[in-house]
C-alpha cells in the first residue's frame, strides 16, 4: 500500500488556537502539519481542514492558515469528521481513496475520524509526527489502537517523499527537500 499523489488527500483535524497550547507536543505537531500542507499543495494534492466548535475553541492557528492559499475549513461538532455531512461530501468530492490524517487531539477527534474513514473504505495513513494530545499516554495509546485497526503509520517526511513517486529530478522534489530540512 503506497501513498500516491493522484489518489491521496490530506485531512488536518482541529489545529485550533485554544487547543494547541494545551497539547503535549502541540507546537511540533503544528510545524509538521504546516510542512505537510505546503508539500501536498506543491505536489497538487487536496487539503481539507476541520475545526471543532470554532466559537469556543478558536480558529485554526496561523501557521496552518498561512500554509493554505484561500484558507477555508469545515466546521464540525461531531468528534469524528465523518459525522459531519459537509466533511463527508468534501472528502468524496476529491475523488481520492487514500487519506493522510494529522491533528489534535490524537485520542479523540483524530482517532475517531481515522477509524470512521477506514470503516468507510478509505486507506488511511496517520502522520504520527503531526498529531498530539494533552497527555503523552493518550497519544501513544491512540496511535497503537489506530495501527491495530489497520491505519498505517507514517511521518511527514516519509509521506511527502512517497508522494513524489521517485521523481528526484523535478522542481517539486526541490521544494519538498527544502520543506523537510
Amino acid at each position: 500500500m503506497r501513498i500516491l499523489k493522484d489518489k491521496t488527500v490530506l485531512v488536518c483535524v482541529d489545529f485550533q488556537e485554544r487547543l494547541i497550547p494545551a497539547m503535549h507536543t502541540g507546537a511540533s505537531a503544528v510545524t509538521e502539519a504546516a510542512k505537510l500542507i505546503r508539500g501536498f499543495t506543491a505536489i497538487g494534492c487536496p487539503v481539507i481542514v476541520t475545526q471543532q466548535y470554532t466559537k469556543g475553541l478558536g480558529g485554526s492557528v496561523s501557521e496552518i492558515t498561512e500554509a493554505i492559499d484561500d484558507f477555508s475549513h469545515i466546521e464540525k461538532s461531531s468528534f469524528s469528521a465523518m459525522g459531519e455531512p459537509d466533511f463527508v461530501e468534501a472528502l468524496k468530492a476529491t475523488g481520492r481513496n487514500t487519506v493522510v490524517v494529522c491533528g489534535v487531539e490524537a485520542h479523540v477527534c483524530v482517532m475517531q475520524s481515522a477509524l470512521d474513514m477506514k470503516d468507510a473504505g478509505y486507506e488511511v495513513f496517520l502522520a504520527a509526527d503531526a498529531i498530539s494530545s494533552r497527555k503523552k499516554i493518550d497519544m501513544e495509546t491512540a496511535v497503537r489502537r489506530m495501527i491495530h485497526s489497520g491505519i498505517m503509520p507514517t511521518t511527514v517526511e516519509s509521506a511527502l517523499f512517497e508522494l513524489l513517486e521517485n521523481d528526484s529530478k523535478s522542481e517539486t522534489f526541490k521544494t519538498i527537500s527544502r520543506l523537510v530540512k
